[in-house]
């Protein structure tokens, strides 16, 4: 961003791409969902995953520029917001028996799909982190969001 190269392996590109993934993995997991709840939820997670993006393109030495253009940032809001819907999930008692295997229903494979993808980002997300200033909230939100995906893939299967 802001007229900078790096090379295409670089631990931000790698970040905010992997990220970027995510939120196409999430389309295709509303495109496969089953009810307007997980659609728009799953939709508001997409929007908050490109300001997220945007946030991790920005190299440090930028992030004040950034800032001032006035840029949305991922806020503890959406944090709140998955955290809300972890407890509406869990308080439904869904049952499984053993390691859930993707595949259940099109809803969950799509779902696993990205929940899996999201581990990954977060995982990239932390090897920025080690070079590179990130919020603590990025990492949170993106733990919380494969808490969310793993749940609501989990419903899916219990609606067959």
């Amino acid at each position: 961003m802001y007229g900078k190269r790096v090379p295409k392996d670089d631990a931000r590109v790698e970040a905010y791409g992997t990220v970027d993934e995510l939120n196409a993995a999430l389309g295709a997991a509303r495109a496969a969902a089953a009810d307007d709840w997980a659609r728009g939820e799953i939709l508001a997670t997409q929007k908050e995953l490109v300001m997220l993006m945007g946030e991790l393109a920005v190299a440090d030495a930028d992030f004040q520029k950034y800032q001032d253009a006035k840029y949305p940032k991922l806020t503890d809001d959406a944090l709140a917001r998955l955290d809300q819907n972890v407890a509406a999930l869990e308080a439904q008692n869904i049952r499984f028996e053993g390691w859930a295997t993707p595949g259940g229903t099109p809803s969950a494979a799509a779902l696993d799909v990205a929940r899996t993808v999201c581990r990954r980002a977060e995982r990239r997300v932390f090897t920025l982190s080690g070079g590179a200033t990130v919020r603590p909230l990025t990492l949170r939100y993106l733990n919380r969001l494969s808490d969310f995906l793993w749940l609501l893939a989990r419903q899916a299967e219990s609606r067959r």
